[in-house]
């Protein structure tokens, strides 16, 4: 009797398919590069169905010249590659708050799932799961931190395909994404709230730090950067004084890292003479800490220090910031005026490109200002303002028009001819 008798009939390959043993398997020819056509056997499906539908993915493929040999790395295993290879290029900071992202949200839920079968409904699943329990103690997670979770994703599968070749198709490009949340309204200060607020801030050794982030609209890791050989205080009366914004800090890990702009660019923006005042009583009274101090003076060259001259962390004049609008709003209560809105630090950059574009300061230079790579960001995020600008347009043609002095007619000024 022959071996196959004796073992039973031999499995057979109907259209690309066979089973062998307890699971599922494919072939299909591919060309490579050479333009030689050889078989690629693919195998490990748990069923016919999955096997066949595998095979007609990797026909497409095959025929777009995009098939992927079959892999068993999983989704954590890859997002680690990734991490390491990939996201070299982007800043520490980011690189830290993609590992962040991968490490609490991603890899304990879909890490062990074998990456080429993932499916955007794992994804679904997975942001629905976030949404529902996915912060901290299992309480929700907001709809904007999981649009960072699908946000790094979808840009670590999107290298899977370009770069590493290991998918044919991005899984998260076909994710259900949870609703974005609705902006709420930020409450913004006026001019008068700034100038009380800034009123309050002068007795303060950091009174400097404050009037040059109204005034110039910079991000706080800039002005914790800045160098006093980036600041030029101008004339003798202020005139032509810009500070040049060369870099940024962020703390990862509990350290104080220095690096490039928001962007990679540098830029100067011009200061008010009063800002330039303000930063020259600033620098006699860092001088005189340093005099002070003496041989525990630490040496460096920033403009925002501790008293012992070490440069500052960021968190520093956010802190700072709340604790100054309560002593602001407790003097008001006192003295029976209203308290001011409670705003972020942040937000005084925002009140000073609101400022500037309410009146009538071109977006261009507003944008150049801030550090936008392109005015159409600065269209984008202050839409409100312009909106509101524009809606004066027509009232302010017309009083253009109506105060413009009337012509004589052609009969009153006689024949031309």
């Amino acid at each position: 009797m022959s071996s196959a008798r004796q073992g039973g009939a031999a499995p057979k390959l109907r259209n690309g398919v066979i089973r062998r043993g307890n699971s599922w398997s494919y072939v299909i020819r591919v060309t490579d590069s050479a333009g030689v056509s050889k078989p690629r056997w693919v195998g490990g499906f748990p069923t016919e169905a999955a096997a066949k539908r595998a095979r007609d993915e990797a026909r497409i493929a095959a025929g777009r010249g995009e098939f992927v040999d079959r892999s068993t790395v999983t989704v954590g295993e890859y997002l680690d590659r990734w991490l390491m290879a990939h996201a070299l290029e982007v800043k520490p900071r980011t690189r830290a708050g993609y590992e962040h992202i991968i490490n609490t949200y991603v890899a304990p839920r879909i890490g062990r799932i074998r990456l080429q079968a993932l499916r955007p409904a794992d994804l679904s699943t997975l942001y629905r799961q976030l949404m529902e329990s996915g912060g901290r103690g299992g309480k929700p997670l907001s709809a904007r931190s999981v649009e960072y979770v699908h946000a790094v994703l979808r840009k670590a599968f999107a290298d899977a395909v370009r770069n590493d070749q290991i998918l044919t198709t991005n899984p998260a490009e076909r994710a259900k994404r949870p609703r974005k949340e609705q902006a709420v309204a930020v409450v913004m200060w006026t001019a008068d709230d700034l100038a009380s607020f800034l009123a309050t801030t002068m007795g303060h050794r950091l009174h400097g730090y404050f009037r040059l982030a109204a005034y110039t609209g910079a991000r706080r890791g800039e002005l914790m950067n800045l160098r006093w050989a980036d600041v030029h205080l101008g004339d003798e009366h202020g005139q032509g004084a810009f500070v040049r914004l060369r870099g940024t800090v962020s703390v990862i890990g509990g350290v104080r890292v220095e690096g490039s702009t928001k962007g990679g660019r540098e830029r100067t923006v011009s200061i008010d003479a009063g800002t330039a005042a303000v930063l020259a009583e600033h620098r006699q009274r860092q001088e005189a800490e340093r005099a002070l101090a003496g041989a525990l003076w630490v040496g460096g060259d920033h403009v925002f220090r501790r008293e012992l001259g070490e440069p500052l962390f960021p968190d520093t004049p956010t802190a700072l910031m709340a604790k100054l609008q309560r002593q602001h709003n407790t003097a008001a209560v006192e003295a029976g005026t209203p308290p001011l809105p409670v705003i972020r630090l942040h937000d005084l950059r925002h009140l000073h490109a609101t400022l500037l574009l309410k009146a009538g300061v071109p977006v261009h230079v507003v944008a150049a200002r801030l550090g936008h790579a392109d005015p159409a960001i600065t269209l984008r995020v202050y839409a409100h303002v312009l909106d509101d600008q524009a809606s004066g347009a027509a009232t302010t043609f017309e009083h253009l028009i109506n105060s413009t002095p009337t012509k004589p007619s052609s009969d009153a000024q006689g024949d031309r001819g």
